[in-house]
């Protein structure tokens, strides 16, 4: 089981970015509940954007109405559309897997694999 993400780098604010994270070894792609994480130094990790196994999508209040999560199933492929990015936004953001689940899932203990991370830079 692996979780990969892509696309991070450097953008200005008011900018956009698309965040991938392919995943491999699950079975059942298709149901998982999955989420986006971020983490700044010195602070938690703190959940930004879900999606749960019946395709609904939950966001943080910081993001809401910015950002959008959505999946490809038959890529593999979770994203995060990252738009009017703020300096704010500038953290390591990590994909996460769990099983499937229904409702909102931003903790970082209801997530049992994780990607290695993609840092994104806002300035």
């Amino acid at each position: 089981v692996q979780l990969v993400e892509s696309g991070g780098g450097s953008a200005q604010p008011g900018g956009s970015l698309t965040l991938s994270c392919t995943a491999s070894g699950f079975t059942t792609y298709q149901r998982l509940s999955m989420g986006w994480f971020r983490q700044t130094p010195g602070k938690e990790r703190e959940g930004v954007a879900s999606l749960d196994g019946g395709g609904d999508a939950y966001y943080a209040d910081p993001v809401r109405g910015r950002f959008a999560i959505s999946k490809d199933n038959a890529m593999n492929t979770l994203y995060l559309q990252m738009n009017r990015v703020q300096i704010e936004d500038s953290a390591v953001y990590y994909c996460a897997a769990w099983s499937y689940c229904r409702g909102e899932r931003l903790w970082e203990g209801g997530y049992t694999y994780w990607g290695q991370g993609t840092q994104v830079t806002v300035s």
